[in-house]
């Protein structure tokens, strides 16, 4: 293809009357142009939605949803992974041994096992769903279906496609705050579903969840979109929620699979059910289409998520303070504290205002308007609609970058790896325990050549035999090679060997 491109300029340069030198120039600019061109289209994740919306005013009942299910399932995805594990041999006794012991009394010999190496075993770690987005292999799933309980990468990620091709998984990146994470396998023209404007559904559209519960293979479930917008509080204060509510059947191995409408489009990525049994009572969420792709877009593109931040302390409108601040609606967010110096301040917003619009949708609450400006681009400009003194305004601000709760004060130990020294705040935070003492790490981006070692909330003891209680320190004795670290992590302490180069 690029010599056929090539000539083409040729051809065409050499019909227009230009003197030899101006030709020269010009199939010279022409060649480097399709060059940057051609080195421009990389392997970038790039998604767009689908905006039409269903017809909700159908007279008729369909009789079957087969030929649209039957599109879009192949681009749902069951995902199996699993850690690798290094065991030493036990050097017990074999069946013939036990046998002369049990029955004839002769003592078995043992093995003396100091001196050998230790087995590596491939232990099954979890099963979950995934949905292939771009046809040269990106899949979409959850962030916990590719972690372990302590929150490291499997070992291994295997995709099983429903051809039943079975294909190596790797992680690109993975964001716990939203329970997104990506994937990529090495395979082409794979089956890619559409994605929907999850901003359009309404409560009572038809949906059908696509995954692989309890490990039983693909199903398909049916149900309505129970409620939009809710928040369960299962990441902690510093994740985004905004989930799709529904009851159409998800349970434990769905995780990471289709949320779809009646177009076959992906309107969300199922997450979490609530369940005292553990099994489904028709209460299901799903992450938003829209949210996911934006995290994934980042993370894809970027090896990280870029979160937007404006420096304002909000709380939802309450009837009360409704009437209060003269608003006849009770969607919206109050203003309550400005930080200085923040992209608020430089944007003239106010304690006292409340915020109604951003970007010409309405805010509904304090979490809808937090996950909002989290998804804008950091320093990308917003119009804010906002009743002041009972007056209605516009204003247009440049959205700063957040630096998460504890890592605006944090210093870079390794690539990548920012650490802060342990204090009451921290301690409560990570809910580290009394007496430890040392460096807590506060964030590891997704591309950090460290992100299989490190992971927020771990606590460095000792460097290289040598207690640290400051980033000086740790610095100071950290060395090229192979290092030792003692580390604390969820109520235990043990080491681990980093290299730096």
């Amino acid at each position: 293809m690029f010599w056929k491109l090539l000539s083409f300029i040729y051809v065409i340069v050499m019909k227009m009357k230009f003197d030899k030198d101006s030709m020269f120039t010009i199939f010279i600019v022409s060649v480097l142009a399709f060059v940057f061109a051609a080195c421009s289209m990389g392997r970038d994740l790039d998604l767009v939605l689908d905006n039409s919306t269903i017809d909700r005013d159908a007279s008729f009942m369909p009789q079957s949803y087969s030929s649209m299910l039957q599109k879009a399932t192949p681009s749902v995805v069951s995902v199996y992974t699993a850690r690798i594990v290094k065991v030493a041999n036990s050097g017990g006794s074999s069946a013939e041994d036990e046998l002369l012991r049990r029955f004839f009394g002769i003592p078995t010999p043992q093995r003396d096992n100091r001196f050998e190496e230790p087995e590596e075993r491939r232990v099954p770690q979890g099963v979950g769903s995934g949905v292939i987005v771009s046809n040269d292999g990106y899949i979409v799933t959850n962030n916990h279906v590719v972690v372990d309980q302590s929150g490291d990468d499997a070992d291994e990620i295997l995709v099983r496609l429903t051809d039943g091709r079975e294909l190596e998984a790797t992680i690109v990146g993975r964001d716990a705050l939203t329970d997104v994470a990506i994937l990529k396998v090495e395979s082409e023209d794979l089956p890619v579903i559409a994605v929907a404007d999850s901003d359009n559904i309404e409560v009572g559209d038809v949906v059908f969840a696509i995954g692989n519960p309890m490990g039983v293979g693909l199903t398909v479930t049916q149900g309505i979109v129970s409620a939009t917008h809710r928040t369960i509080g299962i990441y902690g204060d510093d994740g985004y929620e905004n989930f799709i509510q529904t009851d159409a059947s998800i349970n434990p191995g769905n995780s990471g699979g289709a949320l779809i409408d009646t177009k076959g489009r992906l309107v969300g990525i199922n997450s979490a059910i609530l369940s005292r049994s553990g099994g489904n009572i028709g209460i299901g969420f799903a992450i938003p289409s829209n949210l996911a792709v934006n995290i994934s877009h980042q993370l894809a593109n970027q090896g990280e998520v870029r979160r937007g931040f404006l420096g304002v302390g909000i709380s939802n409108l309450t009837p009360d303070m409704a009437e209060a601040f003269q608003i006849e609606e009770l969607t919206g967010v109050l203003i309550n504290d400005v930080e200085e110096d923040s992209a608020a301040d430089a944007g003239s917003l106010k304690r006292g205002d409340v915020i109604i619009e951003m970007n010409g949708k309405k805010v509904e609450s304090a979490n809808d308007f937090r996950i909002k400006v989290g998804n804008t681009i950091p320093e990308s400009e917003i119009e804010l609609v906002v009743i002041r003194d009972g007056d209605r305004m516009t204003l247009n601000l440049k959205v700063g970058k957040s630096a998460g709760r504890f890592a605006a004060s944090a210093n870079e130990l390794l690539d990548g790896v920012a650490v802060r020294e342990l204090d009451d705040d921290l301690a409560e935070h990570y809910r580290i325990p009394d007496g430890v003492a040392g460096l807590v790490i506060t964030a590891v981006e997704g591309n950090s050549p460290y992100s299989r070692n490190f992971s927020e909330g771990m606590v460095i003891l000792e460097v290289n035999d040598v207690e640290v209680r400051s980033v000086h320190e740790a610095r100071e004795k950290l060395h090229s090679g192979m290092n030792k670290l003692y580390m604390f992590s969820r109520g235990r302490t043990g080491y681990l060997a980093v290299r730096v180069d």
